[in-house]
């Protein structure tokens, strides 16, 4: 009998952003979203699922503006390689045209999901649309993307936790974290997972 996987999980490397670094991170994201559309009549937050949910829970709560909330379903992602391509599963509901628009994700790594789904909210006529990311993989970007509001820019891992998972796995954690992928890849292989 395989025991059930231990909490948190035995693949976990380090942590690389604690949980209260990421509670004053998103604070200030708030203020400075609040400021920058203090005029704005129509303020959007386009969170792209599933990932960016926890963070853009938080976000929302500290931006102190009238607003709405909307989401889209993409994927790019199978275990901890990017596809290279990029689906819509699921699109947003709100018609953004004339629209302040901030797309919300977790994190960038090669760029192709953000800027495949910039690419398209462009041609629906936003007033204005800016990027948002929780975690920023500069050295790994393999398209010309610009993040507007950067969480934090991390090196070349790959990480769980605050939304972020591996096969659907670490999503809970409250903090960032690394995964040690040679360990992941024996447990998935032993059936420990």
């Amino acid at each position: 009998m395989t025991e059930a996987p231990k909490f948190p999980y035995a693949f976990i490397g380090q942590v690389l952003i604690s949980q209260e670094q990421i509670e004053a991170r998103v604070n200030a994201l708030g203020e400075q979203i609040t400021r920058d559309y203090r005029h704005s009549k129509n303020l959007l937050l386009l969170g792209l699922l599933r990932g960016s949910v926890m963070f853009m829970t938080d976000l929302m709560r500290k931006v102190h503006h009238p607003m709405t909330m909307d989401f889209m379903s993409v994927s790019s992602y199978a275990g901890a390689e990017s596809s290279g391509f990029v689906r819509i599963d699921s699109d947003h509901k709100t018609n953004i045209a004339g629209w302040d628009v901030i797309l919300i994700d977790d994190i960038v790594d090669s760029g192709y999901t953000i800027y495949t789904v910039r690419k398209l909210l462009l041609d629906r006529r936003p007033k204005s649309l800016k990027v948002c990311a929780l975690l920023d993989k500069t050295s790994k970007h393999k398209v010309d993307i610009a993040i507007d509001y950067v969480g934090f820019e991390i090196p070349d891992y790959f990480v769980v936790g605050y939304g972020l998972d591996i096969d659907e796995k670490g999503r809970n954690l409250p903090y960032i974290a690394s995964v040690d992928l040679e360990k992941y890849q024996r447990m998935r292989a032993a059936g420990e997972l």
